[in-house]
């Protein structure tokens, strides 16, 4: 949520920061603005509401901004509702209601997060003749930081450990002041930030898709840490005022990872991108045919030990959580417990010291998810994260970690990062089933090599994806679609009905097929339509006779299952084949039709696929 960015250096800022922000525009934001600065003169500040391209038109693609230090802001909306006036940068004293020119103020600045009480402090400057322009939590934490800069006349570090000390909530802040040109001081609490060097040039964003195309050499900003970036150096301090010494990382994805590359939007391309990223993903661990995870940290002596598993997590990781809860029962035998993240810390969850709680988030920012992994810390239980960006916080934070190698992933609606996350919840039950006895050398080997066709299989269904384009643009204008399976069936269902949903506004809702009729079969009418996933062979029958009822009450059926499984067809109106495998790894295939499905029915509607409404990428606040 929110999208920052920064650069000071020998270069034109503005341009630089249009450029990132236009790379963080998946994030979600309603409003946009700079603040460049040109040696000693007044910070000039633009701002916007609406999408980008209005702001950069405002500023002539930046040419209108003349500077060499800047700040940048994608704005989602939280305190105060989207205007031009709420948008950021945000000043230390009083603007125009237009919220743009050059400014007199002595701190200017731009701030991902909450603060949760911006209240009690805006109370405090009001008191100390403060005066507000915007309804922003932001322009409080900014005001903020003048006041303790002026009050006891101290540089800017210790004024922004003043202000760290004082406020609650999460932030990523970027400042400029006044009296240090061709300085930017940021300060970091929960909300994600990197900073890049390249020569004489400093980078500041809060993804790494921003800054991809200047330098892939990059700092990562510990919690409650702050850093002074100039002259192609950046210093970090504790809250202390201590400097604090930080290697440099190489971001290993490269700059065309992040780009379109011939697609129409980043949510097909990255479909087509799951075969390499489940491949890659299982190759990390698979060595000489075995599963190895010494690089992601558990023993052998570990996992015999488990009690218990807790997999805490959000949206789709939770989805693909919830196959993994079913693979690791059945293979490992281990008791496995599926959490929704907002809810794990708030109910004083049950854990003890053998049990392994794994937290899965794409970005390894998720706010809920780090919340979680936290408590769990606190409580002595071993974590292990499972994320996408190396370096980020659930990375850094967890005991243990099992990256997902699917690259940058930039459409709002995950793919391939929900893939990887799938492969990683089999090499697990998988392993963790050899090492406890529950499985010998043969099934060990077949469900490995059942593992490596994956890639492949994906393949093959995405060849033939037109017939899925075709049943899309037949139910784009639906106003209800249910999905309904058991088993892994259901857990896959819940991630088709939330691709579906969140790309076309279509309501949609997954059910446990056995479900249905304890109450919601009451909503089925005629032509409804019910997508039923049909790839497990135990409950393939079970499932038919729950679409059966749906169809003699006028439901529409679309039927998913596994190739060669024929008379489906004698049920349902529309069928979907996916290659036949191992059905403790069919989640993996079946949840590709469901993904083109949502895709497609976005498309022929017009809607902007990457950026659905109201949607951020990363939720990095509560």
């Amino acid at each position: 949520m929110c999208g920052i960015v920064g650069y000071v250096g020998k270069k034109q800022a503005a341009p630089i920061l249009l450029e990132g922000l236009s790379k963080l525009e998946y994030r979600g934001y309603d409003s946009a603005g700079l603040a460049v600065r040109d040696g000693e003169n007044l910070a000039e500040v633009v701002k916007e509401k609406g999408k980008l391209k209005e702001l950069s038109e405002k500023v002539d693609g930046g040419r209108a901004l003349k500077g060499t230090c800047g700040i940048g802001h994608t704005r989602w909306a939280t305190h105060g509702a989207p205007s031009q006036i709420n948008a950021h940068p945000h000043v230390s004293g009083n603007c125009s209601r237009s919220g743009s020119g050059a400014v007199e103020s002595e701190v200017v600045g731009v701030h991902n997060g909450i603060i949760e009480n911006y209240q009690e402090l805006k109370d405090k400057l009001l008191r100390h003749g403060y005066q507000f322009y915007s309804e922003t939590d932001t322009e409080v934490v900014i005001k903020l930081i003048d006041y303790y800069y002026k009050k006891y006349n101290i540089g800017p570090i210790d004024a922004l450990a003043k202000t760290m000390v004082r406020v609650r909530g999460s932030y990523a802040l970027e400042v400029m002041f006044r009296d240090h040109p061709g300085e930017i001081w940021v300060a970091r609490k929960e909300s994600p930030m990197i900073i890049g060097i390249s020569g004489d040039d400093c980078y500041i964003a809060s993804d790494v898709p921003a800054i991809l195309k200047y330098t892939r050499q990059v700092y990562y900003i510990g919690n409650m840490e702050m850093a002074k970036l100039c002259d192609g150096k950046a210093e970090f301090y504790n809250l202390d005022g201590d400097r604090v010494e930080k290697e440099l990382t190489e971001i290993k994805w490269d700059a065309e990872a992040a780009e379109k590359g011939g697609f129409e939007h980043f949510m097909i391309k990255e479909i087509h991108e799951q075969p390499k990223a489940v491949e890659d993903t299982l190759n990390s661990v698979l060595k000489n045919g075995e599963i190895d995870l010494t690089s992601v940290g558990l023993t052998d002596d570990e996992i015999k030990k488990l009690s218990g598993i807790t997999i805490v997590a959000c949206g789709s990781a939770w989805h693909a959580g919830m196959v993994g809860q079913y693979v690791m029962e059945d293979l490992a035998r281990i008791p496995v417990r599926v959490e929704l993240a907002s809810e794990f810390r708030y109910r004083n969850p049950i854990l003890d010291e053998n049990n392994l709680v794994i937290i899965i988030s794409q970005s390894g920012e998720t706010a809920d998810s780090l919340a979680a992994l936290r408590e769990a810390k606190s409580r002595g239980v071993t974590t292990l994260g499972i994320v996408n960006v190396m370096g980020s916080s659930i990375a850094r934070e967890a005991d243990k970690v099992f990256y997902t190698l699917a690259g940058p992933e930039i459409s709002v609606a995950t793919t391939k990062a929900y893939s990887a996350q799938l492969i990683t919840m089999y090499c697990l039950a998988v392993k963790f089933a050899k090492v406890r006895g529950l499985i010998d050398d043969e099934k060990y080997s077949e469900l490995i090599s059942e593992m490596t066709t994956i890639p492949a299989k994906i393949d093959h269904i995405l060849m033939d994806k037109e017939r899925i384009q075709w049943f899309a643009s037949k139910y784009a204008y639906a106003h209800d679609i249910f999905f309904i399976g058991r088993g892994i069936d259901y857990a896959v269902t819940l991630e088709g009905s939330l691709k579906l949903k969140e790309i076309s506004y279509i309501h949609s809702e997954a059910y446990a097929a056995g479900e249905l009729k304890h109450g919601t079969i009451s909503l089925i009418e005629d032509d409804i339509l019910v997508v039923g996933a049909l790839t497990q062979p135990d409950l393939y029958e079970k499932t038919i006779s729950n679409m059966v009822e749906c169809k003699a009450r006028g439901a529409y059926l679309f039927g998913l299952t596994m190739a060669g499984n024929y008379k489906t067809e004698d049920t349902c109106n529309f069928v979907s084949y996916i290659p036949r495998i191992d059905a403790h790894f069919a989640a993996s295939l079946a949840v590709i039709p469901l993904q083109l499905l949502g895709y497609y029915v976005s498309v022929a509607k017009g809607l902007d696929v990457d950026k659905p409404r109201n949607l951020a990428k990363s939720v990095t606040v509560e």
